[in-house]
């Protein structure tokens, strides 16, 4: 599963990221608010771990921003213990958790867990199309090049993939990747598909995403 870590002091978010990355998260770091929301405006993530006080662009922010793009990828706050109403306000603005600092390790990687644990059993079928190939296994996205997805990207692409040259609506994208999900949105459809549109892009393939939120969309 894929985070996005963004925490400015710099020992906390080196030990934050080994930590991660030995619970074999992939893990995207950072050191600012600034380059949390460039991050968020590319890429999709299972999780968002935020500290509330970063230079440039505090935390708060990011999450207002954030949820105002109809990103609803869950989000948790690191706070101090004296910011007790940044809390608040970060809960009030779409915080899924907060942790104070200091927190013990086990308590972090729990309450990540918490909030990425998986609903479904993709098993290890790997799905075809054209030049496109989709492992259920590692979430990986090949052609001539490999590219890690987020859970939503992958349940995304692996219903565009079994109904390949089928024209599938805003509505029933919802209902089959997003349904437990309140408060997605058409918005959130168009968001996944774009974040897709650039990887495709990415790693070369010919496969193309067409379509658009009124007429449905679909590969081709």
């Amino acid at each position: 599963m894929k985070i996005l870590l963004a925490e400015d002091t710099v020992d906390l978010n080196r030990a934050l990221t080994a930590v991660l990355q030995h619970e074999k998260y992939d893990v995207d770091t950072v050191l600012d608010g600034q380059q949390a929301a460039d991050h968020l405006d590319v890429d999709s993530y299972d999780c968002i771990i935020l500290d509330i006080m970063m230079p440039k662009k505090d935390g708060i922010t990011v999450l207002k921003e954030l949820r105002q793009k109809n990103i609803i990828t869950p989000v948790l706050m690191l706070t101090a213990k004296a910011e007790v109403e940044d809390r608040v306000t970060g809960l009030d603005s779409g915080a899924d958790d907060y942790l104070t600092k200091p927190f013990a390790i086990k308590e972090l990687l729990a309450r990540v867990r918490a909030l990425t644990r998986r609903k479904t059993n993709y098993g290890t079928d790997e799905l075809k199309y054209n030049d496109l190939s989709l492992k259920s296994d590692s979430f990986e996205l090949g052609c001539e090049n490999t590219v890690r997805l987020s859970t939503k990207e992958f349940e995304l692409m692996q219903t565009l993939m079994i109904n390949q040259g089928r024209l599938l609506g805003t509505d029933y994208l919802l209902e089959h990747v997003w349904a437990n999900d309140d408060n997605s949105r058409p918005e959130t459809v168009w968001l996944y598909i774009s974040y897709l549109k650039r990887k495709l892009k990415a790693i070369a393939s010919s496969v193309e995403i067409t379509g658009s939120s009124s007429e449905g969309f679909m590969l081709k």
